[in-house]
């Protein structure tokens, strides 16, 4: 039972204020007038504190506020804390007053209320009083406290440096910005899947932007911590984009202290002209060419492979680095190299003009192409020239008397290829491109790929070498990884003699293929036309290259093989999953900027043709855009022929919605989008 006039405290969404009683409200409620004159009907459990002593009115509550306020001082209570710890005794309102203060008046017992009711450290309430918390406690409290004072403040101060950010601001993240950022990354990647979506869209609420995917991605663009064209695809992957600084640390020892080589005793075949033939781009150079004329005039076609195994040894750190990675990853923005780049580019490669460290191939041919003898060796080779595939193709072409050693290297792999073809070996010839992305992103080049004789001349050759591998594997029972593929159940010939010849008729083929498998037992690879295949070529590069290296070497040195039947068949299986997703990274990223370019040149007409149908009831076709050998969906709203060539335009292209569109274009509209070309 309360009295008209006495000076109560209510909660009110949430909040404690005061009031002054004025008068019942029917049986148990009472209206209850605060400082502003407002009424509230409230019940005698909403009470949280009634003023003993003395008649108020709704005007005095603001003097009573102001004189009890400097009381109010949470850092009071610890010294409460400790003397009735001490004193094992429990606490009320009026106790504490007298305590602290000195003094029971009502706003001095008020403001011990308000420090009893708001603390979090040292009592808890028990009935009408408080007790001292134990010493523990308190300091388990007391740290908690200040993790969550730490927190809030961390998050203010994100909040601040984002909306800096946002606003076009200079931001300095720190480590402590790094999980907040990683939440939105999370969010921008997986969507509604992410795991911390809630975090993330609370971040986005704080800052105003859309609670989105979309939203997560264009602020992390604005605020300059990603591209308007970062890689999702990368990002989404396993695939590690960076060397840790341990391993760019041992990476630099290895080169400044070599460990000793364990073919101290390799072939010197420095006399030989090494060709090594590659894309302008290319960085990782991994094979050379030699053609040695023997004493009785006959040809030895040797295959120089680059020996990263020189610098490692199986099981030690960077072996288990590159094995990690398995593989090298190349995107048109740059590569992603299985070893730091001052050991692939550098060392491991071979360098025009220095004496290089390599596993080399001497391979004597029948006249037919097939096999007569092989040799492999470690050697020191010396390469000569650094040719590119327009090199090489010019000098063929040209039949540059100067270099007969090119001329027969190109003779053998001719002959080779049409080796194989005898032996089943299936011929597909579809367009390949290159993207190359600038650095600043603004500048893209495709380059479409012709199968030229150099290109044919290398591919030969590096097949050849696999297929030597693989008969001196065969040969000794050795645990490397052979590749092999099933025969696949091509079309018929009348069904192919009735697809237009080229593009149309390969198209098809290549959609009856099977995936090459790897394993330890020699088995036929269709494609090839090849009884046993092992890849050798590009030991830099693919890590299974690197463990018939290091199989290869120690057979041919009299020592045990580093690795066991069981353990090639495991990382065959981890190397051939780990691949396989580089590649979907390397086709996601490569589709993504071939968007993009045709994005930039919406105004171009391209000349396409028509492969294949992937949804002929609905007018869905594959095509190939001729200048550029992409390969791209085309929906028609015509009878079209597979083969048929016509003209195109893009009529819509998002790159981060992996959404392309085109349009037919007239004859004549094609001719005056020309025209304007030109002109």
């Amino acid at each position: 039972m309360v009295d008209k006039g006495t000076l109560v405290e209510f909660k009110h969404q949430g909040q404690h204020r005061l009031g002054v009683v004025d008068r019942p409200e029917g049986k148990k409620n009472w209206v209850v007038i605060d400082e502003r004159g407002q009424a509230h009907t409230l019940h005698p459990r909403d009470l949280t504190y009634e003023v003993d002593g003395e008649i108020y009115k709704p005007t005095d509550i603001g003097p009573f506020l102001a004189e009890a306020d400097p009381y109010i001082d949470p850092s009071s209570l610890e010294i409460a804390w400790e003397f009735l710890s001490e004193a094992g005794e429990t606490a009320d309102p009026a106790s504490l007053a007298q305590l602290l203060f000195s003094e029971q008046g009502p706003t001095f017992c008020y403001a011990a209320h308000r420090l009893l009711v708001e603390d979090k450290i040292f009592f808890k309430q028990k009935g009408d009083r408080y007790e001292p918390r134990p010493a523990a406690q308190v300091s388990e409290l007391r740290l908690q406290l200040e993790r969550e004072t730490q927190r809030q403040q961390e998050w203010e101060s994100f909040l601040t440096k984002t909306q800096q950010g946002l606003a076009g601001e200079a931001v300095a993240w720190d480590k402590g910005d790094r999980p907040r950022i990683e939440t939105l990354e999370r969010l921008a990647l997986f969507g509604d899947e992410s795991n911390q979506r809630t975090q993330a869209v609370e971040i986005l609420n704080a800052l105003s932007q859309p609670p989105t995917a979309a939203g997560a991605f264009d602020t992390l663009v604005a605020l300059g911590l990603w591209s308007a064209h970062e890689n999702l695809a990368l990002r989404r992957s396993q695939v590690p984009s960076h060397f840790s600084e341990e391993t760019l640390t041992m990476a630099k020892q290895r080169l400044q202290s070599p460990p000793p080589d364990p073919d101290a005793q390799r072939l010197d075949l420095t006399h030989l002209k090494v060709y090594t033939v590659d894309d302008v781009s290319t960085q990782e150079i991994d094979d050379g060419l030699s053609l040695e004329t023997l004493a009785d005039g006959s040809h030895r076609l040797w295959v120089h492979i680059a020996d990263p195994t020189r610098w490692l040894m199986p099981g030690d750190d960077l072996d288990l680095e590159a094995r990690r990675r398995c593989t090298t990853v190349y995107l048109p923005t740059g590569m992603i190299p299985m070893f730091p780049v001052e050991l692939a580019t550098g060392a491991m490669s071979l360098i025009q003009g220095h004496i290089c460290c390599a596993l080399s191939f001497g391979i004597d041919l029948t006249d037919d192409g097939d096999i007569r003898d092989y040799t492999i060796h470690p050697t020191l080779i010396r390469p000569t020239y650094r040719l590119t595939y327009d090199d090489v193709d010019e000098m063929l072409e040209l039949g540059i008397t100067a270099e007969p050693e090119l001329q027969g290297l190109a003779h053998w792999a001719k002959v080779r290829g049409q080796w194989r073809m005898t032996q089943g070996a299936i011929s597909i010839n579809m367009p390949e491109s290159s993207i190359k992305v600038s650095e600043a992103e603004d500048d893209i080049v495709i380059e479409v790929f012709n199968d030229s004789m150099a290109r044919q001349m290398v591919a030969e050759m590096m097949i050849l070498a696999g297929e030597v591998a693989a008969r001196y594997g065969q040969a000794h029972a050795l645990a490397i990884p052979f590749r092999s593929q099933p025969q696949p159940e091509l079309p018929s010939d009348e069904e192919l003699i009735s697809l237009p010849t080229g593009w149309v008729r390969d198209s098809a083929i290549r959609r009856c293929m099977t995936r090459s498998e790897v394993g330890v037992t020699p088995s036929r690879h269709a494609t090839l036309g090849l009884e046993s295949y092992s890849q050798v070529t590009s030991p830099i590069r693919r890590y299974l290259d690197l463990v018939t290296h290091f199989q290869l070497k120690a057979h041919l040195r009299g020592e045990p093989l580093p690795f066991s039947s069981t353990e090639v068949t495991e990382l065959a299986i981890g190397a051939s999953s780990a691949a396989y997703e580089a590649t979907l990274v390397e086709r996601q990223t490569k589709r993504y900027w071939a968007l993009e370019y045709l994005r930039r040149h919406q105004d171009r007409v391209w000349d396409v043709m028509l492969l294949r149908w992937l949804r002929e009831d609905e007018g869905l076709g594959l095509i190939m855009v001729e200048d550029l050998g992409l390969e791209l969906a085309m929906r028609f709203n015509r009878a079209v022929a597979l083969g048929e060539q016509l003209q195109v335009r893009v009529s819509h292209a998002s790159p981060r919605q992996d959404v392309i569109r085109f349009e037919e274009v007239s004859p004549e509209s094609a001719e005056a989008a020309a025209a304007v070309t030109a002109g």
